[in-house]
């Protein structure tokens, strides 16, 4: 070790304190980055882990493959695991008790398919051959049908024709039961009599719709039994999971000549490969919150090396007076920036990790009992995370001694020594304004004049603060941002169960039915809702937002929405009404009839992108109901007594089309329908269940000419996703929001640690302890609106490209998030306040005399 360095180890050991903040400074820095790389690569392999549960692990599925295709998938370079699977068709289930679930479903996989999909056995084993099957638990417990491990099915396996309607072909498990009056419309056709030996029993696989007509069965499919006039459907699991997954598959396809393939998106988006505008999307995203996370970073161990340097300077200055040369001064500060990183580079990965470890063990439980979730939060550490994680470090401390250190090179040893750099004492560099002085008086004028005088520190402690204010304002916004596209892209239903009427046969209408149905013992709400449609509205241009525009009809300058008029139970409109502010009987008066209006619409367009759009309504206003007949005449006309975001049960908040719902009292909606050309649709009854499946079994044995359709799974996952996000979110506000606050504490303490001797001076002219809180207060306000001044217009501009990134794969309004505007901005004068008047206390304390003479901290 040269002689330069040791000195430079000697006076960090000497200056303890400001050692000891530096290296905290880094610690949290550091803590910072590795914890936003853990928690985002836990939270990854988190959804990872649960939608391979639900959809099974493949990335690339290939349809109707032949026996040279497959040999060609198997040789393909990037195939790791390979499953086979073929949908042999339906079979009459002999004896079955629910008339909606008429069928099984034959669906055959090789032995890794078995593995690779969510198939769960309870009995028995796996088929091993063509001729052995497992069969769904459902059969026995929804069916009411009994088999034994050991028997002999001979079944006629066919496909699915709608008798009624030829054009309605290729009906597959997703398309519900075509029934007309209770009475089922299909025939199986093209039929072939195959016989099975039961062995084994499944749990009802997740991918089983609750309305699919079939129940599961499962075979083995043989792959050497394949020839030319046989397919199979092939899905791989690649080896490299990145943006060429894509571009392989189509490329293999056309090589092969195979008809279509598709990738599994759901799972490959959380590998972080995605293509289209989600894939630009994400690009963008990624790109802007790695660089605010970095300069975060920096700033924040700049600041602790600025300080250092400065409070260096009389010391290199001593270094250069006995003929240290430039580059030893500028090494110096580097071999600062080494020695401080070896200590805390190290302590801040496991500090990074022992806290997202430690976050991790509080919220499992959280959502365990919010959603009965299998699959724990872990923490994920791989050594890329870890070398990422320190190499960000490395470059980050890097980057913050590189400039102090060409600074510290230039200082002469007569600057140093005297301190010329650092403090201007020209009358033009102190000018303050009269009006300061004359408002605030003598204190906030010395406390304007002393942050002039040290410009380098109160620069640094400026900057410290505007990206503070610019990392939270932008991570905020960006979590905030990322909830809300999760929340859209979301089907938002809002129960488990929907109940329509098929047919003539229709109960809903008969109140004993309702109430027979509401009081089985597993259903815990519901909401009987009528609907009918058969009308539109004309909106003026300037009122449709114009993210909508080219998704409706226009004609002079007016724009058509199609309106659906819904009506709900006195009983349940009252708790309505009364969360939207309204009195239920403005909603029951005949002579004007009144609604209310759901103000969001979301969409999906054609292109796969998610809109969000506000209908515009204002309270009070009239809206004039059309005829979509030939005539289209103004029908009828209602009062909007409320304009809402708050979707009752059964009104979906994601649709296909752009539809106005209104939402009125059931004597309003019979009068309407009396007066007007409406095509009214059968009622519709909503329910939310504590077992649905159970509750859905129940309805189906008490009802035959209903239909039940449970969608408990879609709404379990969807709030389950948001869930997840929201702990994500939280997660990330959180930490980002304690490093600001440590950021700020730490870059305030330690100046006004460093100005004792500053401090002391005035105070041994006579400044009363009364003048010296005024002092800091006023200087804590400078800070306060100097930060805000900056830090508000940059995090601005972010926020505007990060709402642009979004807009890739969505649509809807930029909104400024005021509350965390407002936090921020009380925030910044509370941390600023509290950490000068901490640092101030201690400075009070110290001996005047023992002040002026320090040089040490």
């Amino acid at each position: 070790m040269n002689i330069i360095n040791k000195l430079t180890l000697r006076h960090l050991i000497e200056n303890k304190k400001q050692t000891l903040v530096t290296i905290i400074g880094v610690i949290i820095s550091v803590a910072m980055v590795t914890a936003v790389i853990t928690l985002g690569s836990s939270f990854l392999t988190l959804m990872q882990k649960e939608t391979i549960k639900d959809y099974g692990e493949w990335h690339v599925l290939y349809r109707s493959v032949n026996k040279e295709q497959l040999e060609a998938i198997k040789q393909d370079t990037e195939t790791k695991q390979l499953m086979t699977s073929k949908e042999r068709g339906y079979a009459l289930l002999p004896g079955s008790q629910n008339a909606g679930k008429p069928y099984l479903f034959i669906k055959a996989y090789n032995a890794q398919g078995f593995t690779n999909f969510p198939i769960e056995l309870s009995e028995g084993r796996l088929p091993e051959s063509a001729n052995e099957i497992v069969l769904s638990e459902a059969i026995a417990t929804n069916a009411k049908v009994t088999y034994q491990i050991g028997d002999h099915l001979t079944l006629e396996v066919g496909q699915r024709y709608n008798q009624s309607n030829p054009s309605d072909s290729n009906l597959s498990q997703n398309d519900q039961l075509r029934t007309s009056a209770g009475a089922s419309m299909e025939t199986l056709v093209d039929t072939k009599a195959e016989t099975y030996t039961v062995v084994g029993f499944i749990k009802r696989p997740t991918w089983e719709q609750t309305w699919a007509p079939g129940y599961t069965v499962l075979t083995y499919v043989d792959e050497n039994m394949l020839d030319a006039n046989k397919t199979v459907d092939v899905s791989v699991v690649v080896k490299n999971i990145d943006n060429t997954v894509y571009d392989h598959a189509n490329d293999l396809a056309e090589k092969n000549n195979i008809s279509s393939f598709k990738t599994n998106d759901s799972l490959l988006r959380y590998y972080g490969v995605m293509g289209g505008g989600l894939g630009q999307t994400y690009n963008s995203l990624l790109l802007i919150v790695v660089l605010v996370i970095v300069v975060g970073s920096v700033s924040l161990i700049y600041n602790a090396f600025a300080i250092s340097v400065s409070e260096r300077s009389r010391h290199l200055g001593m270094l250069s007076s006995v003929g240290a040369t430039r580059r030893q001064k500028r090494n110096s500060v580097f071999f600062e920036g080494a020695v401080i990183g070896a200590i805390s580079i190290p302590l801040g990965v496991i500090c990074g990790m022992l806290g997202i470890g430690i976050t991790f063990g509080f919220i499992n439980p959280i959502l365990e009992d919010a959603l009965g979730v299998t699959e724990k939060l872990t923490l994920v550490v791989t050594p890329l995370s870890i070398a990422l994680a320190c190499l960000v470090s490395v470059i980050t401390i890097f980057i913050s001694t590189y400039v102090p250190a060409q600074r510290a090179s230039k200082i002469s040893a007569i600057d140093a020594i005297r301190q010329t750099s650092d403090i201007k004492l020209t009358s033009k560099a102190l000018k303050t304004s009269k009006l300061v002085k004359r408002l605030f008086g003598i204190e906030a004028e010395i406390g304007l004049k002393n942050l002039k005088r040290n410009k380098r520190r109160y620069y640094a402690t400026v900057f410290s603060l505007v990206i503070s204010i610019v990392l939270f304002l932008t991570v905020s916004f960006f979590t905030s941002n990322l909830q809300k596209s999760l929340e859209i892209s979301q089907q938002g239903y809002n129960y488990d169960i929907a109940i329509y009427t098929v047919g003539e046969g229709a109960t809903l209408e008969d109140e004993q039915s309702v109430k027979t149905i509401t009081s089985l013992e597993n259903v815990t709400e519901s909401n009987l809702m009528k609907q009918m449609n058969g009308s539109f509205m004309w909106l003026a241009e300037e009122v449709v937002q114009e993210n909508v525009k080219p998704y409706l009809y226009q004609e002079r300058n007016l724009y058509k929405y199609n309106i659906r008029v819904n009506s709900m139970q006195e009983d349940k409109l009252k708790t309505y009404a009364k969360q939207v502010g309204v009195e239920y009987a403005k909603l029951t008066n005949l002579d004007q009839p009144t609604a209310i209006l759901i103000d969001t619409m979301t969409f999906l367009d054609e292109k796969g992108k998610f809109i969000e759009t506000k209908v515009g309504g204002k309270v009070g206003e009239m809206l004039d109901l059309v005829s979509e007949d030939d005539k289209q005449q103004v029908v009828n006309k209602v009062e909007l007594a409320a304009v809402t975001d708050n979707f009752p049960m059964g009104i979906v908040q994601t649709d296909s089309i752009l539809q106005v719902n209104l939402v009125v009292s059931e004597p309003v909606f019979e009068q309407l329908l009396k007066k007007s050309v409406f095509v009214s649709s059968y009622p519709g009854l909503y329910l939310k269940s504590k077992e649905p499946l159970k509750t859905q079994q129940d309805i189906e044995e008490m009802q035959k000419d209903l239909t039940v359709m449970n969608l408990f799974q879609e709404r379990q996952r969807s709030e389950r996703k948001i869930l997840f996000m929201s702990v994500f979110v939280y997660g990330f506000v959180a930490l980002i929001t304690a490093v600001s606050m440590a950021n700020i504490f730490n870059t305030i303490s330690t100046s006004v640690a460093l100005r004792k001797r500053e401090f002391a001076m005035l105070r041994s002219v006579g400044m009363t302890p009364k003048s010296f809180h005024k002092m800091i207060n006023y200087e804590s306000i400078f800070y306060g609106i100097k930060s805000l001044a900056y830090g508000l217009p940059i995090s601005a501009v972010i926020m505007v490209l990060i709402y642009r990134s979004f807009m890739y794969s969505f649509s809807y309004e930029f909104v400024l998030p005021w509350a965390s505007i407002l936090y921020v901005i009380a925030a910044v004068f509370v941390i600023v306040s509290l950490s000068m008047y901490y640092a101030s206390i201690k400075v009070k304390k110290a001996n005047i005399i023992d002040a002026l003479k320090q040089e040490n901290l």
